[in-house]
């Protein structure tokens, strides 16, 4: 059985930083584009980045690109996130995710993720 878990996010004051990790377990997913989507409170859940599975190639959402940064380590199974100069908007849950199929391309958003983490909340105050 596939899993993504999720590193415990946190409770940040804005201009801050935090760095969530996933790790991966039961397939691997060293080929597989891996990305971090966000659920705010009483929005729909939307795409944060993406990263290929080589991790040469990254793509990011408008609003975070330039304070986010997606990276992977294949041989550990693991997918990061680390997230400077957080917002109040940037407060949700955030969720690791994989691509359904293997070699993907990383700008692919649309019903391409199949396999995701339970979520981990991350809060940024004032």
């Amino acid at each position: 059985q596939e899993q993504l878990v999720e590193s415990e996010g946190g409770l940040v004051q804005a201009g801050g930083s935090l760095r969530l990790s996933c790790t991966t377990s039961g397939r691997s997913f060293s080929t597989y584009v891996m990305g971090w989507f966000r659920q705010a409170p009483e929005k729909e859940r939307e795409f944060v980045a993406a990263i290929n599975w080589s991790g040469t190639s990254a793509y990011y959402r408008d609003s975070v690109q330039g304070r986010f940064t997606i990276s992977r380590d294949n041989a550990k199974n693991a997918l990061y996130l680390q997230m400077n100069s957080l917002r109040l908007e940037d407060t949700a849950v955030y969720y690791c995710a994989a691509h359904k199929f293997p070699f993907g391309g990383v700008r692919n958003l649309k019903n391409t993720f199949g396999f995701w983490g339970q979520g981990t909340q991350v809060t940024v105050s004032l």
